[in-house]
């Protein structure tokens, strides 16, 4: 009960913060190729049940349909905005929305596409026994994806061999350690991790995450 109360205390309140960042993003999203401002894909979330995730489009419209779920910084399918979104996170903030009808939390494990949850063993669906989030100790570890996918000749391939396994190992440590101070603690290290990702603390953390 007070993580949910966290939950939708938080994002309504970041909502109103940031409302004229997003109005301002999403006019310019709309402007720049007239496709939708958000991306919707199906996520596999809270005991399995599948929800549509806010994001602001980052890439061109249809990118679904011409390439694969995995994205390397280097895909042709980015626009100009979405690269600057993507280097920063800003594509992640309509997740809020998520947040505030419930689909998601803010500290939870990052929502996959069915593709993957459906390879899931039968302890890794543990993971699904919680509500998904903006962000978590994987988050932490790897944020930034992108480039560890850029310039491989097969992402997806890439994704499953260098990163997903330790994904999953974070995800299931956040699902049996998880409290409301270790919320509070990945949302702290997140910020920092965003806002000095090449900082010797941030190492430390990611080292330590290992």
């Amino acid at each position: 009960m007070l993580k949910r109360t966290f939950d939708a205390l938080t994002s309504l309140a970041a909502l109103l913060f940031f409302f004229p960042f997003i109005f301002c993003v999403a006019t310019i999203i709309k402007i720049g190729d007239g496709g939708p401002v958000f991306y919707r894909g199906e996520r596999t979330g809270w005991r399995g049940k599948p929800f549509r995730i806010y994001k602001f489009r980052t890439m061109v419209v249809d990118a679904e349909n011409i390439g694969g779920a995995s994205t390397a910084d280097d895909d042709a399918r980015i626009t100009s905005v979405g690269k600057f979104l993507r280097k920063y996170k800003l594509d992640e903030l309509p997740q809020l929305m998520n947040v505030l009808k419930g689909e998601m939390s803010i500290v939870g494990p990052r929502p996959e596409v069915k593709y993957y949850t459906d390879m899931f063993s039968g302890e890794e669906r543990a993971i699904l026994s919680v509500r998904p989030g903006i962000t978590d100790w994987a988050s932490i570890w790897n944020a930034d994806e992108g480039a560890v996918l850029a310039g491989a000749v097969d992402p997806e391939s890439t994704y499953m061999e260098l990163i997903r396994p330790m994904k999953l190992k974070l995800q299931l440590k956040y699902v049996r350690e998880r409290s409301f101070w270790v919320d509070l603690q990945i949302i702290i290290l997140t910020v920092l991790a965003v806002v000095q990702p090449e900082s010797q603390a941030v190492r430390e953390i990611r080292r330590g995450l290992h």
